[in-house]
C-alpha cells in the first residue's frame, strides 16, 4: 500500500533538497505544512485527492498501467512533448505572467513543425497522426 510523507521531522531534520517548496505546490500550504511539522503519512488515495497523484492502480495491474501510460505519451511528437514538459514544469518556477508568455512562445513554436502540420491534417481526416518528430 503506498503512503507518501515527509518523516525528517521525526529525525530532527529537514532535507534542503527542495521538497517542501515543492509539496506546497502540488497540494497547497495547509497539508503541506501539516505533513512536514508532522511527520505523518498520506495514503495513495489522500495523495489523489490532494492532487499529489493523477492515478492509483492495484500492485498487480501497476506495471501495465505505467506502461499503458508511457506508449501513449510515446506515440505523440517527441518535440512537441518535450514543449508541453517544459511548459508544466516552468510553472513551478515562473509567475503565472511569466508561464503565460512562455506558453505562448511555445505554442506558436508547434507551429513552425511538420508534426503540428501533421497533427492538424490527421485530425481533419479523422485519423490517427504519424509523427516524425520535425
Amino acid at each position: 500500500v503506498a503512503q507518501f510523507g515527509q518523516p525528517e521531522i521525526l529525525l530532527g531534520t529537514i532535507l534542503g533538497d527542495g521538497r517542501t517548496q515543492r509539496l506546497m505546490r502540488a497540494v497547497g500550504k495547509s497539508l503541506a505544512m501539516e505533513m512536514v511539522l508532522t511527520g505523518d503519512r498520506i495514503s495513495a488515495q489522500e495523495a489523489k485527492k490532494a492532487g499529489l497523484v493523477s492515478k492509483i492502480y492495484p500492485m498487480k495491474k501497476l506495471l501495465e498501467e505505467a506502461i499503458s501510460c508511457g506508449e501513449k505519451i510515446a506515440g505523440n511528437s517527441k518535440l512537441v512533448t518535450a514543449m508541453a514538459k517544459e511548459a508544466v514544469n516552468a510553472a513551478f518556477e515562473m509567475t503565472l505572467t511569466e508561464g503565460d508568455k512562455m506558453e505562448k512562445r511555445l505554442s506558436l513554436a508547434t507551429f513552425a513543425t511538420d508534426d503540428q502540420k501533421e497533427g492538424m491534417a490527421a485530425f481533419v481526416e479523422k485519423r490517427k497522426a504519424n509523427f516524425t518528430d520535425h
